[in-house]
């Protein structure tokens, strides 16, 4: 019988699947890429446990992902790193899973995954978030709103929610699809 923990872990990747493939769709192409889909870009000969067990701060993650791919756009490089600095290194348990498959599903769900996969349930996300101008505290104060408050995501990912809106937010009104707007 599963114990709090596998079934946490289980509930985490079926998120993680769900928000990764909401946010493959072509539909939000428009959007900029969130820290799991750049870390694929980014992986080359490094296996994605050996990256996700790395403990660094934004500006290493920032330097690591530059030097890696030297034509980077620099907010795709700290979009990047925000999301490495908070979400890594993953848990032993995790890290062992990783290692054994290089499943890129295993990492946590990134900004847009989180936001594909939480914000548009109850608003539109051009209304309710691709429009929106706000600094990382801004954008972690909206958990504080009572509708917020009861929004199924860990700290963490409201964090790694946080960076990513923050660096990648506001879009402009042209590039989003009229069938998204409003």
């Amino acid at each position: 019988m599963p114990g709090p923990r596998s079934t946490w872990l289980a509930g985490v990747a079926v998120v993680a699947l769900v928000a990764a493939a909401l946010a493959g769709d072509e539909l939000y192409d428009f959007m900029p890429d969130g820290g799991r889909t750049l870390l694929l870009r980014l992986t080359g000969e490094d296996s994605l446990a050996e990256l996700a067990a790395r403990d660094a701060d934004a500006d290493a993650w920032t330097a690591w992902a530059l030097d890696r791919a030297p034509d980077l756009d620099p907010r795709q490089a700290r979009t990047f790193a925000g999301y490495a600095e908070i979400n890594f290194p993953l848990d032993a348990d995790t890290l062992a899973a990783l290692a054994a498959s290089n499943d890129a599903a295993m990492l946590p769900p990134d900004g847009k995954d989180l936001a594909i996969g939480q914000c548009q349930f109850c608003h539109a996300l051009f209304s309710g978030y691709l429009t929106h101008d706000r600094d990382e505290t801004g954008w972690r104060g909206t958990f504080k709103s009572p509708f917020h408050k009861e929004i199924p995501m860990t700290e963490i990912q409201r964090d790694t929610f946080a960076r990513y809106s923050a660096l990648n937010m506001p879009l402009k009104f042209e590039d989003v699809p009229p069938e998204l707007r409003f």
